[in-house]
Protein backbone atom coordinates (compact mmCIF):
# COMPACT_ATOMS: atom_id res chain seq x y z
CA UNK A 1 0.00 0.00 0.00
CA UNK A 2 1.89 3.06 -1.28
CA UNK A 3 1.50 6.47 -1.61
CA UNK A 4 -0.31 6.68 -4.83
CA UNK A 5 -2.83 3.89 -3.58
CA UNK A 6 -3.86 5.63 -0.59
CA UNK A 7 -4.21 9.28 -2.43
CA UNK A 8 -6.81 7.08 -4.30
CA UNK A 9 -8.55 5.98 -1.67
CA UNK A 10 -8.36 9.86 0.09
CA UNK A 11 -9.18 11.48 -3.00
CA UNK A 12 -6.77 12.18 -6.02
CA UNK A 13 -8.78 15.07 -7.20
CA UNK A 14 -11.57 16.24 -4.73
CA UNK A 15 -12.31 19.11 -2.89
CA UNK A 16 -9.02 19.50 -1.22
CA UNK A 17 -7.69 19.16 -4.89
CA UNK A 18 -9.30 22.14 -6.07
CA UNK A 19 -8.66 24.17 -3.08
CA UNK A 20 -5.28 23.66 -3.18
CA UNK A 21 -5.27 24.58 -6.89
CA UNK A 22 -7.12 27.74 -5.84
CA UNK A 23 -3.59 28.82 -3.56
CA UNK A 24 -1.47 27.85 -6.21
CA UNK A 25 -3.16 29.99 -8.42
CA UNK A 26 -3.32 33.03 -5.62
CA UNK A 27 0.54 32.05 -5.30
CA UNK A 28 0.96 32.54 -9.49
CA UNK A 29 -0.53 36.26 -8.72
CA UNK A 30 1.92 36.88 -5.69
CA UNK A 31 4.85 35.48 -8.03
CA UNK A 32 3.67 37.76 -11.21
CA UNK A 33 3.17 41.18 -8.92
CA UNK A 34 6.12 40.07 -7.26
CA UNK A 35 8.72 39.28 -10.94
CA UNK A 36 8.19 42.00 -12.58
CA UNK A 37 7.71 44.87 -10.22
CA UNK A 38 11.26 45.44 -10.92
CA UNK A 39 9.98 46.53 -14.73
CA UNK A 40 6.67 48.54 -13.09
CA UNK A 41 8.72 50.77 -10.73
CA UNK A 42 11.53 51.32 -13.10
CA UNK A 43 9.75 52.62 -16.49
CA UNK A 44 11.91 55.47 -17.93
CA UNK A 45 9.69 57.93 -19.66
CA UNK A 46 10.52 60.28 -22.40
CA UNK A 47 13.01 63.09 -20.88
CA UNK A 48 14.36 66.13 -21.94
CA UNK A 49 17.06 68.33 -20.26
CA UNK A 50 15.35 70.83 -18.59
CA UNK A 51 15.58 74.89 -19.47
CA UNK A 52 13.23 77.72 -19.17
CA UNK A 53 12.58 78.14 -22.51
CA UNK A 54 11.49 74.81 -22.86
CA UNK A 55 8.34 75.81 -20.28
CA UNK A 56 4.81 75.62 -22.10
CA UNK A 57 6.11 74.21 -24.88
CA UNK A 58 4.44 70.74 -25.51
CA UNK A 59 5.67 67.24 -26.19
CA UNK A 60 5.61 67.79 -29.67
CA UNK A 61 7.28 70.97 -29.29
CA UNK A 62 10.29 69.82 -26.87
CA UNK A 63 10.96 66.79 -29.48
CA UNK A 64 10.65 69.25 -32.55
CA UNK A 65 13.31 71.91 -30.60
CA UNK A 66 15.92 68.32 -29.95
CA UNK A 67 15.28 67.36 -33.30
CA UNK A 68 16.19 70.25 -35.21
CA UNK A 69 19.42 70.32 -33.65
CA UNK A 70 19.69 66.53 -34.04
CA UNK A 71 20.60 66.25 -30.56
CA UNK A 72 19.93 63.24 -27.32
CA UNK A 73 17.36 64.13 -24.92
CA UNK A 74 20.34 64.53 -22.71
CA UNK A 75 22.04 67.25 -24.02
CA UNK A 76 21.64 70.89 -22.17
CA UNK A 77 20.63 73.98 -24.10
CA UNK A 78 21.85 77.59 -23.52
CA UNK A 79 18.34 78.46 -24.96
CA UNK A 80 15.83 78.48 -27.46
CA UNK A 81 16.18 80.65 -30.43
CA UNK A 82 13.24 80.10 -33.48
CA UNK A 83 12.23 76.87 -32.74
CA UNK A 84 15.92 75.75 -32.55
CA UNK A 85 17.89 74.59 -29.57
CA UNK A 86 21.47 76.13 -28.91
CA UNK A 87 23.45 73.46 -27.48
CA UNK A 88 25.39 74.21 -24.21
CA UNK A 89 28.86 72.68 -24.17
CA UNK A 90 30.26 73.55 -20.56
CA UNK A 91 26.76 72.90 -18.91
CA UNK A 92 25.47 69.66 -16.93
CA UNK A 93 22.06 68.79 -16.94
CA UNK A 94 20.49 68.86 -12.94
CA UNK A 95 17.10 68.85 -13.84
CA UNK A 96 15.12 67.31 -16.59
CA UNK A 97 11.17 67.41 -18.34
CA UNK A 98 9.79 63.91 -17.85
CA UNK A 99 6.87 63.08 -19.89
CA UNK A 100 5.00 60.68 -17.18
CA UNK A 101 2.58 58.08 -18.74
CA UNK A 102 -0.53 59.22 -17.00
CA UNK A 103 1.33 61.23 -14.33
CA UNK A 104 2.79 57.82 -12.63
CA UNK A 105 5.82 58.46 -10.89
CA UNK A 106 8.44 55.88 -11.65
CA UNK A 107 11.96 55.56 -9.21
CA UNK A 108 13.77 57.02 -12.12
CA UNK A 109 11.51 59.97 -12.58
CA UNK A 110 11.47 60.66 -8.59
CA UNK A 111 15.49 60.04 -8.56
CA UNK A 112 16.19 61.44 -11.96
CA UNK A 113 17.88 58.32 -12.61
CA UNK A 114 18.39 59.37 -16.35
CA UNK A 115 21.23 60.12 -18.89
CA UNK A 116 24.79 59.99 -17.01
CA UNK A 117 22.26 57.67 -14.11
CA UNK A 118 20.60 55.62 -16.35
CA UNK A 119 22.52 52.56 -15.41
CA UNK A 120 21.23 52.49 -11.61
CA UNK A 121 18.12 50.39 -12.59
CA UNK A 122 19.98 47.84 -14.11
CA UNK A 123 22.25 47.94 -11.11
CA UNK A 124 19.10 46.70 -9.11
CA UNK A 125 17.72 44.55 -11.14
CA UNK A 126 21.67 42.58 -11.11
CA UNK A 127 21.24 42.37 -7.38
CA UNK A 128 17.85 41.31 -7.46
CA UNK A 129 18.56 38.27 -9.68
CA UNK A 130 21.61 37.54 -7.50
CA UNK A 131 19.38 37.22 -4.53
CA UNK A 132 17.37 34.96 -6.72
CA UNK A 133 20.07 32.63 -7.17
CA UNK A 134 21.24 32.35 -3.20
CA UNK A 135 17.53 32.47 -1.96
CA UNK A 136 16.86 29.35 -4.74
CA UNK A 137 19.47 27.87 -3.24
CA UNK A 138 18.84 28.45 0.39
CA UNK A 139 15.11 27.96 0.36
CA UNK A 140 15.99 25.28 -1.55
CA UNK A 141 18.28 23.08 1.01
CA UNK A 142 15.81 24.12 4.05
CA UNK A 143 12.78 22.42 1.94
CA UNK A 144 14.41 19.36 2.34
CA UNK A 145 15.51 20.16 5.91
CA UNK A 146 12.10 21.85 7.60
CA UNK A 147 9.81 21.04 4.98
CA UNK A 148 7.98 22.70 1.38
CA UNK A 149 5.40 24.77 3.85
CA UNK A 150 7.64 26.54 6.10
CA UNK A 151 10.13 27.32 3.07
CA UNK A 152 7.10 28.56 1.19
CA UNK A 153 6.04 30.84 3.50
CA UNK A 154 9.76 31.99 4.53
CA UNK A 155 10.24 32.43 0.73
CA UNK A 156 7.37 34.29 0.55
CA UNK A 157 7.37 36.82 3.02
CA UNK A 158 11.19 37.71 2.72
CA UNK A 159 10.41 38.44 -1.25
CA UNK A 160 7.50 41.31 0.34
CA UNK A 161 9.84 42.11 2.92
CA UNK A 162 12.31 43.43 0.39
CA UNK A 163 9.79 45.24 -1.67
CA UNK A 164 8.40 46.68 1.04
CA UNK A 165 11.68 48.39 2.11
CA UNK A 166 12.31 49.19 -1.28
CA UNK A 167 9.21 51.29 -1.25
CA UNK A 168 11.22 53.45 1.46
CA UNK A 169 14.60 54.32 0.00
CA UNK A 170 16.62 57.01 -2.29
CA UNK A 171 20.11 55.96 -2.66
CA UNK A 172 21.67 53.05 -4.99
CA UNK A 173 23.40 51.04 -2.12
CA UNK A 174 20.01 50.60 -0.21
CA UNK A 175 18.25 50.19 -3.70
CA UNK A 176 20.74 47.36 -4.49
CA UNK A 177 20.38 45.66 -1.07
CA UNK A 178 16.54 45.86 -0.80
CA UNK A 179 15.96 44.26 -4.24
CA UNK A 180 18.47 41.71 -3.26
CA UNK A 181 16.38 40.82 -0.01
CA UNK A 182 13.97 41.19 -2.84
CA UNK A 183 15.40 38.66 -5.09
CA UNK A 184 15.76 35.79 -2.30
CA UNK A 185 12.26 34.87 -2.92
CA UNK A 186 12.18 34.89 -6.76
CA UNK A 187 10.59 31.73 -8.38
CA UNK A 188 10.93 29.40 -4.97
CA UNK A 189 7.34 30.41 -3.97
CA UNK A 190 6.21 29.12 -7.11
CA UNK A 191 8.36 26.07 -7.72
CA UNK A 192 8.05 24.93 -3.93
CA UNK A 193 3.73 25.55 -4.45
CA UNK A 194 3.79 23.53 -7.54
CA UNK A 195 5.81 20.54 -5.63
CA UNK A 196 3.26 20.62 -2.95
CA UNK A 197 0.26 21.15 -5.54
CA UNK A 198 1.76 18.24 -7.87
CA UNK A 199 2.19 15.35 -5.25
CA UNK A 200 -1.56 15.91 -3.92
CA UNK A 201 -2.72 15.45 -7.51
CA UNK A 202 -3.84 12.32 -9.52
CA UNK A 203 -1.40 11.90 -12.53
CA UNK A 204 -3.87 12.46 -15.35
CA UNK A 205 -5.17 15.87 -13.99
CA UNK A 206 -1.80 17.04 -13.06
CA UNK A 207 -0.35 18.72 -16.35
CA UNK A 208 -3.77 19.93 -17.15
CA UNK A 209 -5.04 21.42 -13.93
CA UNK A 210 -1.16 22.76 -13.58
CA UNK A 211 -0.83 24.37 -16.87
CA UNK A 212 -4.04 26.15 -16.86
CA UNK A 213 -4.17 27.48 -13.24
CA UNK A 214 -0.82 28.76 -14.24
CA UNK A 215 -1.78 30.41 -17.39
CA UNK A 216 -5.00 31.49 -16.23
CA UNK A 217 -3.92 33.70 -12.76
CA UNK A 218 -0.06 34.68 -13.86
CA UNK A 219 -1.58 36.00 -17.05
CA UNK A 220 -4.43 37.66 -14.79
CA UNK A 221 -1.66 39.16 -12.17
CA UNK A 222 0.07 40.61 -15.40
CA UNK A 223 -2.52 41.93 -17.30
CA UNK A 224 -3.76 43.83 -14.27
CA UNK A 225 -0.56 44.95 -12.28
CA UNK A 226 0.52 47.97 -14.90
CA UNK A 227 -3.12 49.47 -14.43
CA UNK A 228 -2.89 49.07 -10.58
CA UNK A 229 0.44 51.12 -11.33
CA UNK A 230 -0.88 54.20 -13.01
CA UNK A 231 -4.27 53.42 -11.22
CA UNK A 232 -2.45 53.94 -7.69
CA UNK A 233 0.39 56.70 -9.48
CA UNK A 234 3.44 56.36 -7.21
CA UNK A 235 6.13 53.52 -7.52
CA UNK A 236 6.27 53.33 -3.91
CA UNK A 237 2.70 52.65 -3.12
CA UNK A 238 2.96 50.26 -5.89
CA UNK A 239 4.88 48.38 -4.12
CA UNK A 240 3.04 47.97 -0.79
CA UNK A 241 0.16 46.84 -3.25
CA UNK A 242 2.42 44.02 -4.60
CA UNK A 243 3.92 43.22 -1.06
CA UNK A 244 1.05 43.26 1.30
CA UNK A 245 -1.25 40.52 -0.15
CA UNK A 246 1.90 38.35 0.34
CA UNK A 247 0.73 37.82 4.04
CA UNK A 248 -2.33 35.88 2.70
CA UNK A 249 -0.03 33.14 2.80
CA UNK A 250 0.27 32.95 6.60
CA UNK A 251 -3.38 31.45 6.37
CA UNK A 252 -2.38 28.08 4.15
CA UNK A 253 -1.09 25.68 7.21
CA UNK A 254 -4.36 26.24 8.25
CA UNK A 255 -5.82 24.94 4.99
CA UNK A 256 -3.43 22.41 3.43
CA UNK A 257 -1.03 19.91 4.98
CA UNK A 258 2.87 19.52 4.37
CA UNK A 259 4.34 17.56 1.35
CA UNK A 260 3.04 13.51 2.74
CA UNK A 261 5.87 12.19 0.22
CA UNK A 262 8.34 14.70 2.06
CA UNK A 263 7.76 12.99 5.51
CA UNK A 264 8.04 9.68 3.85
CA UNK A 265 11.87 10.59 3.61
CA UNK A 266 12.16 12.28 6.58
CA UNK A 267 10.44 8.86 8.00
CA UNK A 268 7.75 10.92 10.10
CA UNK A 269 5.10 8.18 9.06
CA UNK A 270 2.18 9.27 11.55
CA UNK A 271 2.47 12.78 10.39
CA UNK A 272 2.10 11.54 6.55
CA UNK A 273 -0.57 9.35 7.87
CA UNK A 274 -2.16 12.89 9.44
CA UNK A 275 -1.93 14.36 6.73
CA UNK A 276 -3.66 12.05 4.54
CA UNK A 277 -6.48 11.57 6.99
CA UNK A 278 -6.70 15.42 6.67
CA UNK A 279 -7.19 15.07 2.81
CA UNK A 280 -9.53 12.19 3.02
CA UNK A 281 -11.72 14.29 5.42
CA UNK A 282 -12.03 17.66 3.51
CA UNK A 283 -12.84 15.10 0.62
CA UNK A 284 -15.26 13.30 2.00
CA UNK A 285 -14.25 10.14 1.75
CA UNK A 286 -13.97 7.57 4.68
CA UNK A 287 -10.58 5.27 4.80
CA UNK A 288 -10.44 2.26 7.23
CA UNK A 289 -7.40 2.67 9.94
CA UNK A 290 -5.86 -0.76 8.72
CA UNK A 291 -4.97 1.22 5.11
CA UNK A 292 -3.01 3.47 7.17
CA UNK A 293 -1.12 0.98 8.91
CA UNK A 294 -0.45 -0.74 5.53
CA UNK A 295 0.68 1.92 4.72
CA UNK A 296 2.94 2.99 7.33
CA UNK A 297 4.31 -0.76 7.27
CA UNK A 298 4.92 -1.02 3.74
CA UNK A 299 7.16 2.18 4.14
CA UNK A 300 9.03 1.08 7.29
CA UNK A 301 9.76 -2.51 5.79
CA UNK A 302 11.18 -0.33 2.62
CA UNK A 303 13.22 1.54 4.95
CA UNK A 304 14.47 -1.80 6.25
CA UNK A 305 15.56 -2.95 2.80
CA UNK A 306 17.44 0.04 1.56
CA UNK A 307 19.04 0.43 4.84
CA UNK A 308 20.26 -3.38 4.04
CA UNK A 309 21.15 -2.76 0.42
CA UNK A 310 23.25 0.52 1.51
CA UNK A 311 23.98 1.12 -2.19
CA UNK A 312 25.89 3.90 -3.75
CA UNK A 313 23.53 7.34 -4.38
CA UNK A 314 23.72 8.81 -7.39
CA UNK A 315 25.12 12.94 -7.32
CA UNK A 316 24.30 15.55 -9.68
CA UNK A 317 28.59 15.86 -10.19
CA UNK A 318 28.64 11.74 -11.47
CA UNK A 319 26.52 13.70 -14.69
CA UNK A 320 29.68 14.62 -15.42
CA UNK A 321 31.77 11.42 -15.63
CA UNK A 322 30.46 9.43 -18.58
CA UNK A 323 30.27 11.20 -22.60
CA UNK A 324 26.55 11.26 -23.34
CA UNK A 325 25.45 12.88 -20.09
CA UNK A 326 27.72 15.59 -19.90
CA UNK A 327 26.89 16.78 -23.23
CA UNK A 328 23.18 16.31 -22.42
CA UNK A 329 23.75 18.02 -18.63
CA UNK A 330 26.19 20.52 -20.43
CA UNK A 331 23.34 21.48 -23.45
CA UNK A 332 20.58 21.38 -20.96
CA UNK A 333 22.84 24.44 -18.88
CA UNK A 334 23.22 26.12 -21.66
CA UNK A 335 19.66 26.26 -23.24
CA UNK A 336 18.78 27.29 -19.53
CA UNK A 337 20.93 30.24 -19.54
CA UNK A 338 19.31 30.99 -23.35
CA UNK A 339 15.91 30.47 -22.25
CA UNK A 340 15.55 32.06 -19.05
CA UNK A 341 17.99 35.39 -20.29
CA UNK A 342 15.75 35.62 -24.02
CA UNK A 343 12.33 35.87 -21.46
CA UNK A 344 13.72 38.04 -19.35
CA UNK A 345 14.34 40.86 -21.95
CA UNK A 346 11.36 40.14 -23.89
CA UNK A 347 9.06 40.66 -21.63
CA UNK A 348 10.81 43.57 -19.95
CA UNK A 349 11.65 45.72 -23.45
CA UNK A 350 8.99 47.65 -23.64
CA UNK A 351 10.60 51.03 -23.87
CA UNK A 352 10.34 52.88 -27.06
CA UNK A 353 7.87 51.55 -29.27
CA UNK A 354 5.58 54.00 -29.68
CA UNK A 355 2.80 52.54 -27.13
CA UNK A 356 2.58 53.31 -23.27
CA UNK A 357 4.66 50.90 -21.81
CA UNK A 358 2.15 49.84 -19.14
CA UNK A 359 -0.36 49.19 -21.90
CA UNK A 360 2.33 47.27 -24.14
CA UNK A 361 2.96 45.33 -20.72
CA UNK A 362 -0.57 44.53 -20.04
CA UNK A 363 -2.18 43.66 -23.21
CA UNK A 364 0.54 41.70 -24.52
CA UNK A 365 0.46 39.44 -21.44
CA UNK A 366 -2.28 37.91 -23.07
CA UNK A 367 -0.51 35.34 -24.64
CA UNK A 368 0.27 33.40 -21.43
CA UNK A 369 -3.08 31.30 -22.05
CA UNK A 370 -2.68 30.71 -25.63
CA UNK A 371 0.75 29.82 -24.77
CA UNK A 372 -0.24 27.30 -21.97
CA UNK A 373 -2.86 25.65 -24.53
CA UNK A 374 -0.25 25.35 -27.06
CA UNK A 375 1.75 23.32 -24.76
CA UNK A 376 -1.17 21.17 -23.86
CA UNK A 377 -2.43 20.92 -27.39
CA UNK A 378 1.03 20.03 -29.49
CA UNK A 379 3.88 18.87 -27.04
CA UNK A 380 2.38 15.06 -26.64
CA UNK A 381 1.82 15.35 -30.94
CA UNK A 382 4.99 16.47 -32.23
CA UNK A 383 6.99 15.73 -28.89
CA UNK A 384 9.55 17.25 -26.67
CA UNK A 385 12.37 18.05 -28.90
CA UNK A 386 10.13 19.56 -31.41
CA UNK A 387 8.56 21.59 -29.17
CA UNK A 388 11.11 23.06 -27.70
CA UNK A 389 12.88 23.52 -31.07
CA UNK A 390 10.26 25.10 -32.66
CA UNK A 391 9.13 27.64 -29.84
CA UNK A 392 12.77 28.62 -29.70
CA UNK A 393 13.62 29.06 -33.97
CA UNK A 394 10.06 30.74 -33.92
CA UNK A 395 10.37 33.22 -31.80
CA UNK A 396 14.05 34.32 -33.18
CA UNK A 397 12.51 34.76 -36.10
CA UNK A 398 9.86 36.89 -34.44
CA UNK A 399 12.54 38.49 -32.55
CA UNK A 400 14.88 39.27 -35.40
CA UNK A 401 11.79 40.62 -37.44
CA UNK A 402 11.23 42.95 -34.25
CA UNK A 403 14.61 44.35 -34.77
CA UNK A 404 14.67 45.38 -37.87
CA UNK A 405 10.93 47.02 -38.04
CA UNK A 406 12.18 48.94 -34.50
CA UNK A 407 15.54 50.48 -36.63
CA UNK A 408 13.72 51.13 -40.04
CA UNK A 409 10.01 52.08 -39.26
CA UNK A 410 9.22 55.02 -37.21
CA UNK A 411 7.42 53.61 -33.81
CA UNK A 412 4.78 56.25 -33.61
CA UNK A 413 3.13 55.34 -36.83
CA UNK A 414 3.65 51.35 -36.42
CA UNK A 415 2.53 51.10 -33.02
CA UNK A 416 0.26 48.31 -33.64
CA UNK A 417 2.44 46.43 -35.46
CA UNK A 418 5.16 46.59 -33.28
CA UNK A 419 2.86 46.24 -30.57
CA UNK A 420 2.10 42.77 -32.57
CA UNK A 421 5.56 41.57 -33.11
CA UNK A 422 6.12 41.73 -28.87
CA UNK A 423 3.14 40.18 -28.81
CA UNK A 424 4.52 37.17 -30.60
CA UNK A 425 7.81 37.27 -29.12
CA UNK A 426 6.19 36.99 -25.79
CA UNK A 427 4.58 34.20 -27.30
CA UNK A 428 7.40 32.55 -28.22
CA UNK A 429 9.21 32.96 -25.36
CA UNK A 430 6.71 31.56 -23.05
CA UNK A 431 6.09 28.62 -25.12
CA UNK A 432 9.79 27.80 -24.90
CA UNK A 433 10.34 28.42 -20.99
CA UNK A 434 7.43 26.42 -20.05
CA UNK A 435 8.58 23.50 -22.45
CA UNK A 436 12.01 23.52 -21.11
CA UNK A 437 11.20 22.67 -17.56
CA UNK A 438 9.32 19.60 -17.88
CA UNK A 439 11.89 18.22 -20.78
CA UNK A 440 14.56 19.34 -18.51
CA UNK A 441 12.97 16.83 -15.51
CA UNK A 442 12.50 13.82 -18.55
CA UNK A 443 16.08 13.67 -19.33
CA UNK A 444 17.46 13.66 -16.23
CA UNK A 445 17.41 10.41 -14.48
CA UNK A 446 15.51 10.02 -11.57
CA UNK A 447 17.78 9.48 -9.16
CA UNK A 448 19.52 13.10 -9.93
CA UNK A 449 16.62 14.49 -11.08
CA UNK A 450 15.91 16.56 -8.41
CA UNK A 451 18.75 18.10 -7.49
CA UNK A 452 19.80 18.45 -10.94
CA UNK A 453 16.72 20.43 -12.00
CA UNK A 454 17.47 22.77 -8.86
CA UNK A 455 21.22 23.61 -10.30
CA UNK A 456 19.58 23.93 -13.83
CA UNK A 457 17.21 26.66 -12.25
CA UNK A 458 19.81 28.48 -10.66
CA UNK A 459 21.87 28.64 -13.56
CA UNK A 460 19.00 30.43 -15.80
CA UNK A 461 17.98 32.09 -12.98
CA UNK A 462 21.87 33.60 -13.01
CA UNK A 463 21.88 34.75 -16.13
CA UNK A 464 18.53 36.82 -15.69
CA UNK A 465 20.84 39.46 -13.81
CA UNK A 466 22.05 40.22 -17.12
CA UNK A 467 18.67 41.26 -18.66
CA UNK A 468 18.97 45.20 -17.79
CA UNK A 469 22.26 45.23 -19.39
CA UNK A 470 21.05 43.47 -22.42
CA UNK A 471 18.42 45.96 -22.65
CA UNK A 472 20.77 48.94 -21.85
CA UNK A 473 22.67 48.05 -25.43
CA UNK A 474 19.11 50.04 -26.89
CA UNK A 475 21.32 53.26 -25.62
CA UNK A 476 23.80 52.34 -28.43
CA UNK A 477 21.78 51.12 -31.30
CA UNK A 478 18.12 50.87 -30.80
CA UNK A 479 17.73 47.41 -32.49
CA UNK A 480 20.50 45.89 -31.02
CA UNK A 481 18.81 43.87 -27.52
CA UNK A 482 16.61 41.97 -30.56
CA UNK A 483 19.34 41.22 -32.36
CA UNK A 484 21.49 39.74 -29.75
CA UNK A 485 18.38 38.03 -27.95
CA UNK A 486 17.15 36.28 -31.10
CA UNK A 487 20.88 34.88 -32.06
CA UNK A 488 20.76 33.40 -28.88
CA UNK A 489 17.33 31.50 -29.63
CA UNK A 490 18.91 30.29 -33.06
CA UNK A 491 21.88 29.14 -31.03
CA UNK A 492 19.16 27.49 -28.21
CA UNK A 493 16.94 26.07 -31.11
CA UNK A 494 20.49 24.50 -32.88
CA UNK A 495 21.26 22.91 -29.46
CA UNK A 496 17.80 21.70 -28.83
CA UNK A 497 18.47 18.76 -31.73
CA UNK A 498 21.15 17.49 -29.83
CA UNK A 499 19.00 16.48 -27.22
CA UNK A 500 17.19 13.09 -27.08
CA UNK A 501 13.67 12.63 -27.76
CA UNK A 502 11.60 11.87 -24.98
CA UNK A 503 7.84 10.84 -25.84
CA UNK A 504 6.31 7.67 -25.09
CA UNK A 505 9.43 6.62 -23.92
CA UNK A 506 10.33 4.85 -20.20
CA UNK A 507 12.33 7.76 -18.51
CA UNK A 508 15.98 6.54 -17.34
CA UNK A 509 16.09 5.84 -13.74
CA UNK A 510 19.59 5.93 -12.63
CA UNK A 511 22.70 7.41 -14.42
CA UNK A 512 23.51 4.09 -16.15
CA UNK A 513 20.30 4.07 -17.66
CA UNK A 514 20.84 8.00 -18.47
CA UNK A 515 23.86 6.91 -20.07
CA UNK A 516 22.15 4.74 -22.82
CA UNK A 517 18.74 6.52 -23.09
CA UNK A 518 18.03 6.93 -27.25
CA UNK A 519 21.83 5.95 -27.93
CA UNK A 520 20.99 5.18 -31.17
CA UNK A 521 18.73 7.96 -32.09
CA UNK A 522 19.17 10.90 -35.01
CA UNK A 523 19.06 14.46 -34.09
CA UNK A 524 16.55 14.52 -36.31
CA UNK A 525 14.01 12.12 -34.95
CA UNK A 526 10.80 14.03 -34.22
CA UNK A 527 8.16 11.45 -33.32
CA UNK A 528 5.62 12.85 -35.62
CA UNK A 529 7.49 12.64 -38.82
CA UNK A 530 8.48 8.85 -37.41
CA UNK A 531 4.50 7.92 -37.18
CA UNK A 532 3.72 9.15 -40.68
CA UNK A 533 6.74 7.46 -42.41
CA UNK A 534 4.99 4.23 -40.59
CA UNK A 535 1.96 5.09 -41.54
CA UNK A 536 3.42 5.31 -45.58
CA UNK A 537 4.58 1.99 -44.85
CA UNK A 538 1.96 0.65 -43.46
CA UNK A 539 -0.67 1.77 -46.33
CA UNK A 540 2.61 0.69 -48.98
CA UNK A 541 2.51 -2.72 -47.83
Amino acid sequence: MDFSQVLDKCGNYGRFQVMILLLYGYTNILGSLHYFSQTLITFTPEHWCFHADLNGLSVEGIRSVYENISASSCTPLLGVVNGTGVVSTNRKCRNWIFNRESGYESITTELKWVCDKSHHPAVGQSFFFMGSVVGTIIFGYLSDQVGRLPSLLMATLCGATGDFITSFVHTLPWFAFSRFMSGLSTDTMYYLMYILVFEYLSPKSRTFGLNIILAVFYCFGLMTSPWAAIWIGNWRRYLWLASLPALGVLIYPFLICESAQWLLTKRKYDDAVICLKKVAKFNRRHVEESVFDEFVKYYRERELQDYKLNSHEDTFLAMFLTPRLRRFTLTLLVKSVIITLSCDVINRNMEGLGTSPFKLFSFTSIVYLPAGVAILLLQNKIGRKGMACTALFVGGLITTATGFMIAHLDPTENALLLAIMVGLGRFGATVSYDAEIQYAAEIIPTSVRGQAVSNIHVIGLASSSLAFYVIYLAQYYKPLPSIFISCLMFFGAGLCLTLPETLNKKLPETLADGEKFALNESFLYFPCFSRKEKNVRTESV
